[in-house]
């Protein structure tokens, strides 16, 4: 078995990209992929702690709960009997032998752990620095991120951070007045505030770690080889022509401009072309309300000429 290298942490707000960068950088037979340990329904053969929240916030106070189960992960010790356990239909067997079959690869050829969470966005330094994680970072336009709930209904409930005291504390108390009041039928109000939260974070955490790579999900779209290919060098994976295909297919001009609602999860679709897409699905009013609601936080990654 070879020596393996420090694990890869892609992070960001859900559906900002970070299934399609897990996926391009996954297209390496260095990397193994891990999605979503953080998950609140994640699968307990491959990680063994219980998470109860959404983007669950990991420091040194609490780390006692998820770090032994981390560790057995980035290692690629799989509980089989555990999932075993856990199965209730056929797509959680295919799921397991899928997750095993990662594992004992993982094991086998000494595999970086590539783990693909975007949960774990507050959580970063913790997994820089106990995990020795290097970190990936997606950035997405606010008008797409908010687009993309929108069209797919996802409503998100601010209780799963305001019941978290120490992410309060080190993040989002100056938040709270807008979470406690925001309403559960608000989907683009939702968007933009957790952008806003999530972004503000991510930038003060960047001057600490300068180490961290942000990458926003409309660059890598406009030139996804080039784009790809310095994140490849940046994290010391070898980017073939093997590699540089895959990411050809997954952003050609002939896959579909727009992913059906049935398939949230592809990463196959004409990357220029959905671009755009969240001018055409959010409404001029809904445009102005989310530029407002992040105003002093937009500018960090976007210029007014991108609205």
């Amino acid at each position: 078995m070879q020596k393996i290298s420090s694990p890869i942490l892609v992070t960001g707000a859900h559906r900002s990209g970070t299934t399609w960068v897990g996926k391009m950088l996954a297209s390496n037979p260095q990397t193994a992929y891990i999605s979503e340990p953080l998950n609140v329904l994640h699968r307990s053969g491959v990680y063994g702690a219980d998470i109860k929240k959404w983007y669950t916030y990991i420091n040194a106070e609490n780390e006692g709960k998820y770090l032994p189960a981390f560790q057995e992960m980035i290692d690629y010790r799989y509980h089989l009997f555990t999932e075993l356990a856990s199965l209730r239909s056929r797509k959680d067997i295919f799921r397991m032998g899928r997750d095993l079959g990662i594992f004992v690869n993982g094991k086998l050829r000494g595999q970086r752990a590539l783990i693909k969470d975007p949960f774990a966005v507050f959580s970063t330094p913790w997994f820089a620095q106990k995990l020795n994680c290097k970190v990936v970072i997606t950035v997405r336009h606010p008008g797409g991120f908010a687009s993309s709930l929108k069209r797919l209904n996802w409503s998100f409930d601010f209780r799963d951070l305001l019941e978290q005291p120490l992410l309060m504390r080190d993040h989002l108390e100056k938040d709270r007045a807008d979470m406690e009041k925001i309403q559960p039928d608000d989907i683009v109000g939702q968007s933009a505030l957790l952008w806003r939260m999530i972004y503000h974070s991510v930038h003060a955490t960047r001057s600490l770690f300068p180490d961290f790579k942000i990458v926003r999900h409309e660059d890598l779209s406009l030139d996804p080889v080039a784009g790809y290919a310095s994140l490849y060098e940046s994290l010391g994976l070898n980017f073939t022509d093997k590699v540089r295909d895959t990411i050809l297919n997954s952003s050609s001009s002939e896959n579909p401009t727009e992913l059906s609602k049935k398939r949230t999860h592809s990463v196959k679709l004409d990357s220029r072309a959905n671009l755009g897409n969240w001018k055409k699905r959010l409404t001029p009013k809904e445009i102005t309300r989310i530029r407002k609601m992040t105003e002093d936080v937009f500018p960090l990654f976007y210029s007014d000429s991108e609205w």
